[in-house]
């Protein structure tokens, strides 16, 4: 006998129902549901950056003091857990908003900086509302398409840091540049879906080079090997020859295979007539910042 149709409440009862609901989910328990709900939702949530400035400090110099404002970047959603920060002054803020008014004058009629004070600047009370304004700042910002997209608002949370270590890189002390390179990465990574993929590779070539002059292959192989390809598919000539080399040489140490690259530092180095490893890695690393 066939099997009776069901009516239109039974089948909408049916659309209806949860993931914890459903008779095919059967097997799975209650909190293995959950938990596979809320991930459905997360994926389908549009992630967004945000923004928070927890906390100030004053600075006091011989001759002058200034406000420092911590500035916690991350992504939106449960699945970023890393709170990375950097702190800016006021005058850097300021410095940002006017570099931007020269492309978007148009699009930030809206958007303004909280205004500059001429007395009262270290007061609890200015320097709370002051840091409340430069967090909306921020995400009003980011809600202009084409400031998040352009290079000012990242090189805005990094550009400083890179700074400081290639500083710290040229002076040989690597360790401390370990520690600022890879707050920049993980910046640079929030920032990647709004920009470019080649946004890493300044930062993915000079920590390859620390970890290799502190003697630590290991950790500086699959760093180099992960700025490869957008340095291939983006044609960066400047770090393809080098970056290759550095990989060449660091396989033969680990015992990789590298057959494949060096046949391509070969034919490069073929289709430059020498040119192409005139600089090492580190050289190119170094003159990106000076």
């Amino acid at each position: 006998m066939a099997e009776p149709q069901r009516g239109a409440e039974d089948l909408t009862e049916m659309e209806t129902k949860t993931p914890e609901e459903s008779p095919s989910c059967s097997s799975l328990t209650t909190k293995e549901l959950q938990q596979n709900w809320r991930a459905v939702k997360q994926r389908e949530r549009p992630v967004r950056l945000l923004f928070e400035i927890p906390s100030t400090r004053i600075v006091e110099h011989t001759v002058h003091k200034y406000v420092l404002y911590e500035v916690v970047v991350m992504r939106s959603g449960s699945f970023d857990s890393r709170r990375v920060s950097v702190e800016r002054r006021y005058s850097d803020f300021s410095r940002f908003h006017h570099q931007l008014l020269e492309e978007f004058n148009e699009e930030l009629e809206e958007v303004l900086l909280p205004r500059k004070l001429l007395t009262g600047n270290f007061s609890p009370e200015s320097i709370s509302e002051r840091r409340l304004g430069l967090q909306d700042y921020l995400a009003k910002l980011y809600a202009t398409r084409c400031v998040r997209h352009c290079p000012h608002f990242s090189a805005f949370f990094t550009e400083q840091e890179q700074r400081r270590a290639h500083g710290l890189l040229r002076a040989g002390q690597f360790r401390a540049a370990l520690e600022l390179l890879q707050t920049v990465l993980d910046i640079q990574e929030k920032l990647l879906p709004w920009q470019k993929p080649t946004l890493l590779v300044p930062t993915l070539a000079a920590l390859a080079v620390c970890y290799r002059d502190l003697d630590e292959p290991e950790r500086a192989f699959p760093i180099a090997q992960r700025a490869l390809p957008p340095v291939r598919r983006y044609g960066l000539k400047r770090y393809r020859p080098p970056l290759l080399e550095l990989l060449v040489d660091l396989g033969y140490q680990l015992g990789r295979p590298v057959a494949q690259l060096q046949e391509e530092l070969t034919a490069l180095r073929d289709a430059e007539r020498g040119e192409a490893s005139s600089c090492s890695l580190k050289e190119v690393v170094i003159q990106e910042f000076i």
